[in-house]
């Protein structure tokens, strides 16, 4: 095996890890595989900048990002973080619009990006490709909708406690999980609340064991996942 096809197919099996592509055949992940251009960014890096075209999605393969958007006072509002198997970056080539939200490395990253024609390209001859689009997009519809109600029905310390559950990693030997670094007003803005109500909520947390921090790390003991 040459070494271009050696790369491709280390390519192929790293697609055939991510979710979106896993009921994908083995043809049109090659195909996809073709397309797709590797590129590293180092930590802190901006990939997709909110309010400027978009030409490329991108598919992590190595590393984390967290979807900021800015808000009315300029401040840099967290809206989620992006594991290892995420994408992003499709809505502007899907709509030919603007990027709605800007996205930046957490730590070095590579990531795998495919250009605008290739990415409709490949939608308009892969019918499995097509529907595994549709169907991450109908997630991420289901997602917001749930956002939307933990916001409307849910206590503001069942909504903190969902978001370090959602954003936590579990350690290696899995002993525990632990949040990216977060500041008080960063969870204030994903929970849709003041960042003094957030305080209050995560002292609440810590008291009842469920929770502990290290710096701006916050640390979900595994033995919680059991517990309602």
């Amino acid at each position: 095996m040459n070494m271009a096809n050696s790369v491709r197919k280390d390519v192929v099996d790293s697609l055939r890890t991510i979710p979106l592509f896993r009921r994908v055949s083995e043809g049109d992940l090659e195909e996809l595989a073709s397309h797709l251009i590797e590129r590293r960014f180092p930590k802190n890096a901006t990939v997709v900048e909110e309010g400027l075209p978009g030409d490329y999605m991108y598919v992590i393969r190595e590393g984390r990002a967290k979807v900021t958007k800015a808000s009315e006072d300029g401040r840099e509002k967290i809206m989620n973080f992006l594991e290892a198997g995420a994408f992003f970056g499709d809505m502007a080539l899907l709509g030919d619009e603007t990027r709605s939200a800007s996205v930046k490395t957490l730590e070095e990253s590579t990531l795998l990006a495919l250009s605008r024609r290739d990415f409709i390209d490949l939608l308009r001859q892969s019918p499995d490709m097509a529907l595994a689009v549709i169907e991450e997009l109908a997630n991420r519809l289901r997602e917001t909708n749930e956002q939307a109600r933990s916001l409307s029905f849910q206590g503001v310390e069942e909504r903190t406690r969902n978001l370090f559950e959602r954003i936590a990693q579990r350690e290696e030997g899995g002993t525990r999980m632990l949040t990216p670094t977060l500041t008080h007003q960063q969870i204030a803005d994903m929970v849709g609340t003041s960042r003094e109500t957030v305080t209050r909520s995560i002292k609440q947390l810590k008291a009842s064991g469920w929770l502990a921090q290290e710096g701006k790390r916050y640390v979900i003991p595994c033995d919680n996942d059991a517990q309602p």
